[in-house]
């Protein structure tokens, strides 16, 4: 049987470029995001299934692969609710901690092509209509 799933352990050995490659960051961003997390781990609660390691790659390859969390919880063995808790979780820390920001001003120059289609496929929860259990 072939295990699928990806692991922090697994991927210590990459070079920078084959992590860069793998996550679209640097290992030393992935540290300092690690570092940021840290600082938020919850204290009370049943501990999570994932290291935080392995929950930092599971959002970047969220945010980088454009899965969905059913696919990315796969990859991870972990449920489509426990992954989107993870996602949510790892962006409201960096978020926080304003150490991770978009550009606010947009680059200048004649060499940008600003004639780009930008898709937001971003996945939220939505509310479902009760079932009922009515009889036919």
């Amino acid at each position: 049987m072939h295990n699928s799933t990806m692991r922090y352990i697994d991927i210590q050995k990459l070079t920078d470029i084959q992590f860069k490659r793998l996550t679209g960051i640097s290992w030393s961003t992935f540290n300092v995001m690690l570092t940021e997390l840290k600082l938020h781990v919850p204290v009370k609660g049943r501990p999570s299934i994932l290291d935080l390691e392995d929950q930092l790659l599971l959002c970047l390859s969220y945010w980088r692969e454009y899965r969905t969390l059913f696919h990315v919880g796969m990859t991870y063995g972990v449920s489509e609710t426990t992954a989107s808790r993870i996602v949510r979780h790892v962006e409201d820390c960096l978020i926080k901690s304003n150490l991770f920001n978009l550009q606010k001003k947009l680059p200048k120059g004649a060499d940008i092509d600003w004639n780009v289609v930008i898709i937001d496929a971003t996945e939220i929860p939505i509310q479902r209509p009760k079932k009922t259990k009515d009889k036919l």
